[in-house]
């Protein structure tokens, strides 16, 4: 068993909303909580505090209870923080849903989470609109941030008429341990996306924990390009961030030269990142074309970064490059590398944080390892969790939860690991089956149930391969009906016309059969074999 090089710290016995703006004092109220790039607009901590208040007031008033479930569907723009909190403030659980999503998509989670609302934006309210009617939200209940008055909008409320009611705040019940605060979907280890619950003391342990390796200050300017509806986003950026009295700088999407332009003209100090960007900030030219020294400290996440790309980025800004590891089961964090800690390769995930405790499981056999070889490092293993922040388990999915959380109380990750004698974790492999596209989780059963519906296509198998830039992407294997004259092209559009754009196939290969197991299920390692010597 592994255990982290910080001692244990104190996880309040409070709601997410107590304990990042419980203890506001009249200072902090002052400071600059969000910045909109867009219109250079400033809301302060103070005002946050009060927004979130009235919000949750305005809910409650209109029938949200402690047994609401309310989607999300809204990119990083500052009054995400005010609906996010709000709804967690008025004692209601929040389901984030990514902004690319289709309304096939949407409609899928709303229906799986048991939403009974929804929040957008006015770009995403064709989609929003289309999945709430299909889910039987009423007008009423699609809430439309930034829209016209629901007067004009068919019935639409916007959040200003919500705000401007200055209801109070509900005096909402729950127990922190066991209440419900956010279900993010994952697809876990497998398969298709689920619900993880994860509570309010999740969400609290795991700012407590990250607080202690990853040094985020009051005079920091965060700048917030990974999306909030993403864990990494909510926890790491949204509330680490509000938690240190930090500012965050809102980017609704990622484009390199407004990234680049929005760090030169608001003095960004603490990028969070996914390894797509660190190739950019490694390697594109463009990048001298800018400022951006303000930059001291890049964290990556979301998925795996090699350590050459991770050092070009850190020597080429001058900043301390960072990366860390964890799960949406995980709340998210289980590792992250510690800002004061030098000697960790940057190619590493760094230590384990505070109050957990971590096995690697050989996966062959399911004994623990625990001994170092000769080279400072044990052999891999399957990484196992176990600590607070640890998820309550799958919505409605017993079964999955069991093979997922065992008695004990780990977290079977699914990933393959390796701890040095340094104290710190490499990640070297995946149990999983799961993509990663630019840090996106694509589950290969969803794709491949889909291609199966189309009228050509008799067995299909997907899995992920290095594309020119070694990022991983889908690539489909079909097999066609015979004489179909099915092309390469009508398969990758076929999927893009069904899928958010992370998800669409971009690589296909007809093949005469799909191997599979006696069992029937898809042998990967075959295709990643033919793969390989292709």
């Amino acid at each position: 068993m592994f255990t982290s090089p910080f001692p244990d710290v104190e996880i309040p016995e409070l709601s997410i909303y107590d304990d990042l703006f419980g203890d506001l004092s009249a200072e902090d109220s002052a400071r600059v909580a969000l910045i909109d790039p867009a219109t250079g607009a400033e809301t302060t901590y103070g005002a946050l505090k009060a927004q979130i208040g009235a919000f949750a007031g305005a809910l409650a008033a209109r029938g949200v209870t402690t047994d609401t479930v309310l989607g999300v569907l809204c990119p990083n723009v500052p009054a995400f923080a005010t609906v996010f909190h709000g709804i967690l403030r008025a004692g209601a659980t929040v389901t984030t849903i990514n902004s690319l999503y289709t309304p096939g998509e949407i409609q899928k989670q709303l229906t799986d989470a048991g939403a009974t609302w929804l929040v957008t934006v006015s770009p995403l309210l064709p989609q929003a609109e289309a999945a709430a009617d299909a889910v039987g939200i009423p007008a009423e209940r699609l809430i439309v941030l930034d829209g016209a008055p629901s007067s004009e909008t068919g019935g639409h409320p916007n959040l200003r008429e919500l705000l401007t009611e200055g209801r109070t705040a509900p005096e909402a019940s729950f127990d922190p341990a066991t209440h419900v605060a956010v279900l993010p979907y994952s697809s876990g280890t497998t398969g298709i996306p689920k619900g993880v619950m994860l509570s309010h003391r999740n969400l609290v342990a795991n700012v407590a924990q990250c607080r202690v390796g990853i040094d985020l200050r009051p005079t920091d300017r965060v700048l917030a390009v990974l999306p909030f509806f993403h864990i990494y986003g909510m926890t790491v950026l949204l509330n680490l961030a509000l938690k240190q009295r930090a500012t965050l700088v809102t980017v609704p999407r990622f484009d390199l030269v407004e990234f680049l332009t929005i760090i030169q003209k608001f003095g960004c100090t603490y990028l969070y990142i996914a390894p797509p960007i660190a190739v950019a900030l490694a390697k594109h030219p463009i990048v001298d074309q800018f400022d951006i020294s303000t930059v001291h400290a890049v964290f990556s996440g979301a998925a795996p970064l090699d350590g050459e790309t991770a050092e070009l980025a850190g020597r080429r800004i001058g900043a301390r490059m960072m990366q860390g590891y964890g799960m949406s089961e995980l709340s998210p964090v289980s590792h992250a590398m510690p800002y004061q800690r030098d000697d960790i390769p940057v190619s590493s995930v760094g230590v384990t944080l505070p109050n957990i405790v971590c096995k690697l499981v050989d996966t062959e056999t399911g004994e623990e390892i625990t001994e170092f070889g000769e080279d400072g490092q044990t052999r891999p293993g399957e990484l196992w969790v176990k600590g607070p922040n640890v998820m309550l388990g799958y919505l409605n999915k017993p079964e999955a939860t069991a093979e997922t959380l065992d008695a004990d109380g780990f977290l079977h990750t699914g990933d393959v690991a390796v701890a040095h004698e340094g104290g710190y974790f490499s990640m070297v492999d995946r149990v999983k089956e799961l993509i990663k596209y630019h840090g996106y989780q694509i589950a290969p059963a969803e794709l491949e149930a889909l291609l199966l519906g189309h009228p050509k296509v008799m067995d299909a198998a997907v899995i992920g391969v290095l594309d020119d830039d070694k990022q991983e992407i889908p690539k489909a294997f079909i097999v066609p009906a015979p004489d179909s004259g099915l092309t390469e092209e009508e398969v990758m559009a076929f999927v893009a016309e069904n899928v958010a754009p992370h998800k669409k196939v971009r690589r296909v290969e007809f093949i005469d059969a799909i191997p599979k197991s006696s069992a029937g299920k898809i042998l990967r390692k075959d295709l990643r074999a033919r793969e390989s010597a292709a």
